[in-house]
């Protein structure tokens, strides 16, 4: 595993991953029907290009930078856990959906993602009931 492809995962996670779904948070926090769909359609097309490119770059990947746990799949994590709640992966993204599986399964993922849960109802995207 490069260092550089660590560190290169981590920007792409943080800014093609997060950064849309944040727009479409701020445009549903908002209160504006017009932001809310503006950031949604957003979300909705950068969203749909970064799976695509994951899809080819995680084949054949336990994790993202490889076959070791590392600070790339620390910011995939969340990044991916939202994303899918914003923009559902389709079953076009086996490999991507496989790999988000994976990082739920990380016991200190898991553990979080279950602490959160008394919290889902203040996503302002109506958080799916799954996960």
């Amino acid at each position: 595993m490069a260092a550089l492809d660590v560190r290169f995962l981590d920007r792409f996670f943080d800014l093609h991953v997060m950064s849309p779904v944040q727009h479409a948070v701020a445009g549903a926090l908002s209160g504006d029907a017009a932001k809310r769909s503006e950031g949604l359609a957003h979300a909705t097309e950068k969203l749909a290009w970064a799976y695509a490119w994951l899809e080819q770059r995680l084949i054949g990947k336990n994790w993202a930078a490889g076959e070791d746990f590392s600070l790339a799949d620390c910011a995939a994590a969340p990044s991916l856990f939202y994303a899918d709640w914003v923009h559902p992966m389709t079953a076009d993204f086996p490999v991507l959906r496989a790999y988000r599986a994976r990082l739920l399964a990380r016991p200190s993922f898991a553990r979080a993602v279950d602490e959160a849960r008394p919290f889902r109802h203040l996503f302002p995207m109506d958080a799916p009931n799954r996960d």
